[in-house]
């Protein structure tokens, strides 16, 4: 279905194979986010969970995946961090926390907001041509949306901050090199396919288990030690031993066939 509101559209799909597609749906405007779209995406957000999909896909439609904050809606003088706090974070946090795994594709212009967004994701897949960065040099403002963190802990310190005091945006096959995304493919076709084929590999797979994996990552990325990385993965080893997938795959593994896992 889709979720409307006056300045743009979330499309919202769930297939049978589990694989939940969130699209950002305002080409004429980038698919720059106003607060009415952001609220939607939560409601997208919350279509998927009650759906119990397996993978999330994130998209934009058009030249763009999201150029960032509409700035008609900025004013001079109004209260940014409010705005920040308020608007953009909850849903940036909503989506780096999400319990599923995530994916995001993107073509053409991933600015600013729609940066934090991709990123957020676990796993990106850009069209080679893309363009990825933030244009707040131009504005003088300061990297937002968790940018500092998600930028760093893929490329560094270095080279973060090289792109916030140069505001040179990078191609998606430079984004790939440098390791701020997964991977680049050449032309729109082949960033489907392979999203597609990726995202339904992904929610064919035990999701119960990938998810103890995204919390362990959450709290190494958060600084946690090496014993409490090795500690969290026992327990973790311990409550995916009781789950149905696990029976399933020492099942399949001594039967010498597929496994068939059910996310339970």
């Amino acid at each position: 279905m889709a979720e409307s509101c006056d300045d743009g559209t979330i499309n919202v799909r769930v297939t049978d194979d589990g694989v939940a597609h969130v699209e950002l749906d305002r080409p004429a405007r980038l698919n720059t986010l106003t607060e009415r779209l952001v609220q939607d995406f939560h409601r997208a957000l919350d279509e998927v969970t009650a759906a119990g999909a397996r993978a999330l896909v994130v998209t934009g439609t058009g030249r763009a995946f999201c150029a960032g904050r509409d700035l008609t809606e900025a004013v001079p003088g109004e209260d940014a961090e409010a705005v920040v706090r308020e608007v953009f974070n909850p849903l940036v946090l909503r989506l780096a926390g999400f319990e599923i795994p995530t994916l995001a594709g993107v073509q053409g212009a991933c600015l600013g907001a729609g940066l934090g967004i991709a990123l957020a994701c676990d796993v990106i897949v850009v069209e080679a041509q893309a363009k990825l960065g933030s244009p707040y040099r131009r504005l003088g403002a300061v990297l937002d949306v968790g940018l500092h963190d998600l930028m760093a802990s893929r490329i560094g310190r270095g080279r973060t901050l090289e792109l916030v005091y140069t505001g040179v945006l990078v191609t998606g096959q430079e984004a790939a090199r440098l390791g701020l995304v997964n991977r680049a493919v050449t032309g729109l076709d082949e960033l489907a396919s392979e999203l597609t084929a990726l995202a339904q590999h992904v929610a064919a797979g035990p999701t119960l288990a990938f998810r103890e994996s995204k919390a362990i990552m959450r709290h190494w990325s958060a600084g946690a030690s090496f014993e409490a990385v090795l500690d969290m993965e026992a327990r973790a080893q311990g409550r995916a031993a009781q789950t149905a997938d696990y029976q399933e795959g020492l099942a399949a593994f001594r039967l010498k066939r597929a496994p068939q896992f059910r996310g339970a």
